[in-house]
């Protein structure tokens, strides 16, 4: 029988292009695929020439009770792929719980690194990038959000944060309020598809750049960490 493993396969963000050719295999060697969206992707495996392989839908509504499932599978000797829409699967999509339930049960778990729009963000910023942190969505409302907002005004390290376009100019109004108009920011749209576009400067700029400005695709937006406001000794 052949060794079961769960395997964590990086997809593209955007560009076809950026699939590599490990990637690619990993599908090709894969018993089953377990993904987000079964038609998108269907989708992808046609244009990679993958062939046809078994679907799996395993998203943010059914992962903890799919993990029991994809447990038997690898336990049963079969590789089980995990593919996000797009990006690495766990950031902010579906994966930790499968990958905290197979090893709990003592199988394999492999990682086939990819593309991620927060490290992509990140680096082409402008801001530094020694030492950072990944705050993914923000709660949409209430208590959660607010201790969000409270924490980002005092971190001292550049924090990325993601955000859907009907969301992003109340996050960015609600950062200017926590954090102050002066903190620099940068937002990157649609990375490595064909609108590509990072805006840099502040957040009270962004806030006036949104107002006027067609709201449309993905965004990761890349906080400037808080000033050291140490008094000088």
């Amino acid at each position: 029988m052949t060794t079961g493993a769960l395997v964590l396969v990086g997809v593209p963000i955007g560009n076809l292009a950026d699939m590599s050719p490990r990637a690619t295999q990993a599908l090709r060697d894969a018993d089953v695929v377990a993904c987000e969206d079964t038609r998108d992707t269907r989708k992808l495996l046609n244009l990679l020439d993958v062939g046809r392989k078994k679907l799996i839908a395993v998203h943010d509504h059914n992962e903890a009770d799919m993990a029991d499932t994809i447990v038997s599978l690898v336990a049963d000797g079969q590789r089980v792929a995990l593919v996000s829409d797009a990006g690495m699967p766990g950031i902010s999509d579906p994966g930790e719980k499968l990958v905290a339930a197979v090893s709990a049960a003592g199988h394999d778990v492999e990682v086939v690194p990819g593309p991620s729009a927060a490290i992509t963000a990140l680096v082409v910023s402008g801001l530094p990038a020694g030492r950072f942190c990944f705050e993914g969505f923000l709660p949409r409302k209430g208590s959660g959000r607010t201790e969000r907002l409270r924490h980002l005004a005092t971190e001292p390290r550049t924090s990325i944060l993601y955000e859907a376009p009907h969301r992003v100019a109340a996050t960015v109004d609600d950062l200017v309020a926590a954090c102050g108009a002066d903190r620099p920011v940068a937002l990157a749209r649609e990375l490595t598809k064909l609108f590509e576009e990072v805006w840099r400067g502040t957040l009270g700029e962004l806030a006036e750049h949104l107002a006027v400005n067609e709201r449309r695709g993905e965004y990761v937006l890349v906080l400037g960490g808080a000033p050291d406001r140490r008094p000088a000794t």
